[in-house]
């Protein structure tokens, strides 16, 4: 499977790409070519091709604008200590976009197909890849429906792009635990809805209440049932882990997947590594009381939410409309940390893969 390559004929300077590459945040900078692969009902998926970064011609009345048939994933490359570059558990992503694609009555792109996009963008445009501590190349796929047409139905055109951005630590000056707002105004998803695609959507209504934990003074909102609002299920777009106990005896709790939640590729991966590291793990539901009642009695000594981005991100302060509470003593917990050092190490080349995760691209 080949992909037509176009070169950017202005792609950044050396220096200015070196510049970006010292500090370069999080998705401030985008690298000099893309992906595209075009459908369509005739021909199915056309040829892929990478081509220079650029704008997007759209007609007005494209229906991904009107009825937001909009999904995407995000992975990571990483430099390899032997300067190779590896990206992690590209196929899960792959199968998830497929899921989305389903959900929301769009082409589902072929998993091999997936994956040869992401090792002609990486190839191309290695450079931009850092053999710096912590860093990486954020990668961001995406399929939008391409048709003009304004009739509510799916479409019959959709194009599939893939771009890339680097990406520094998370915790630039270390881990820092957050506080969390949990929201019992709005819902992220509800039975039957789109809960477990990740489509564009999702993210659009979870703004306001986002809005409102930045009101609360809070850096995150923390998901609950849209029935009861009682059951935790993730925070702002992370899964979220609770952990009973410590040193060996600890026991690491993840809400289950019941349809509405994100099945998150970092979620299942630190299934398999608390498991590795001698953990008990459990999928189960959690309350809010279940969490306020273990922190007051000390038996829930962490929590923490993990995905792509931040891989685990510490929770240290809870608000919610009627109390609050400091988890544990406020700080990154020892195993969360632990578990943050195994998975990076993993994905970095510094630990042994015996999981076959890391997928080599260059």
């Amino acid at each position: 499977m080949s992909f037509t390559v176009q070169r950017n004929p202005n792609p950044l300077p050396e220096a200015e790409r070196a510049a970006a590459l010292a500090n370069p945040g999080f998705g401030q900078f985008r690298t000099d070519h893309m992906v595209r692969i075009d459908w369509t009902p005739a021909d199915g998926w056309g040829p892929g091709a990478v081509l220079p970064y650029g704008p997007l011609s759209l007609d007005p009345a494209t229906s991904a604008l009107h009825y937001g048939q909009l999904i995407f994933e995000g992975l990571k490359a990483y430099r390899q200590p032997d300067g190779s570059i590896a990206t992690f558990r590209p196929e899960a992503n792959a199968a998830r976009m497929a899921r989305s694609a389903q959900r929301l009555a769009m082409p589902e792109l072929p998993a091999e197909l997936f994956l040869e996009s992401v090792r002609a963008l990486v190839d191309i445009d290695q450079a931009w890849v850092s053999d710096a501590p912590d860093a990486s190349l954020y990668l961001r796929p995406f399929m939008m429906a391409t048709e003009a047409a304004l009739g509510v139905r799916a479409a019959n055109a959709y194009s599939y792009l893939l771009i890339a951005s680097p990406a520094g630590p998370y915790f630039s000056s270390g881990v820092k635990p957050v506080t969390v707002w949990l929201s019992t105004e709005y819902s992220r998803a509800a039975p039957g809805g789109t809960g477990d695609a990740k489509c564009a959507g999702n993210y659009a209504a979870s703004l306001a209440a986002q809005a409102q934990a930045a009101e609360q003074g809070c850096d995150q909102v923390v998901w609950l049932d849209a029935v009861e609002h009682r059951y935790v299920e993730e925070m702002g777009g992370m899964n979220l882990y609770f952990v009973y106990g410590s040193g060996a005896d600890a026991r690491l709790v993840t809400p289950k997947l019941t349809g509405t939640l994100l099945p998150g590729i970092t979620r299942e991966s630190l299934l398999t590594i608390a498991q590795d590291l001698g953990y008990s793990t459990d999928e189960a539901v959690v309350s809010t009381e279940d969490w306020r009642a273990g922190n007051a009695s000390g038996e829930l000594t962490e929590v923490f939410a993990c995905g792509t981005a931040a891989v685990i991100t510490p929770v240290g302060h809870v608000k919610s409309a009627d109390a609050e509470w400091t988890v544990g003593d406020g700080g990154p917990g020892p195993v969360s940390m632990r578990l943050r050092k195994a998975l990076l190490d993993v994905q970095t080349g510094q630990a042994p893969d015996p999981h076959g995760w890391m997928h080599r691209l260059s």
